[in-house]
């Protein structure tokens, strides 16, 4: 499995997956969550819908799956990042879960490529450096059959670069 990272918009890759940084709502909201339900189109949101009606949303920490709508991805995994309360609230743990439950969701859809974003850092207010540790770190530990490709998206070069300097391959 590559990991790489590229800069630019999640919502314009051509992965079998992308991820969207959710609320628990799962009925969109702002940055990549808003950006990703207005690109994708009404089917998203209607999949969304049906998951909180069966489910009552989705918890900090989980995934689920929609289609990708007007996206050029097939699936959009929906996961739901902590907010940063000072770090004593288990947000580490909750952070890496949503990275690894994500993968899972993809392999069990037998998902070859997905795209990340930069989960928490934006309102929720991870530390940028810190989430991307624990974002390499949870793709890197993870054991993949299906998985052949991993990237991270960074909107900002800020986050870019921070992976740049842990260490991912730029494409």
């Amino acid at each position: 499995m590559t990991i790489q990272l590229t800069k630019g918009d999640i919502t314009k890759i051509k992965v079998d997956a992308i991820v969207n940084a959710a609320n628990s709502s799962l009925l969109g909201g702002g940055g990549v969550d808003g950006a990703i339900h207005r690109a994708g189109g009404p089917k998203i949101l209607e999949e969304c819908i049906q998951i909180r009606n069966r489910q009552g949303g989705c918890k900090t920490g989980e995934a689920v799956i929609t289609t990708g709508g007007n996206l050029p991805a097939k699936y959009v995994i929906h996961t739901v990042g902590p907010v940063w309360h000072g770090g004593d609230k288990r947000e580490e743990e909750l952070l890496h879960n949503a990275y690894t439950n994500s993968l899972r969701l993809a392999e069990e859809n037998n998902v070859t490529s997905i795209a990340f974003p930069n989960i928490s850092t934006g309102i929720y207010g991870f530390p940028k450096q810190r989430a991307a540790e624990i974002a390499v770190k949870a793709v890197s530990d993870f054991k993949a059959s299906t998985l052949k490709q991993v990237f991270f998206v960074c909107f900002d070069d800020e986050n870019y670069n921070i992976y740049k300097l842990l260490g991912v391959e730029a494409v």
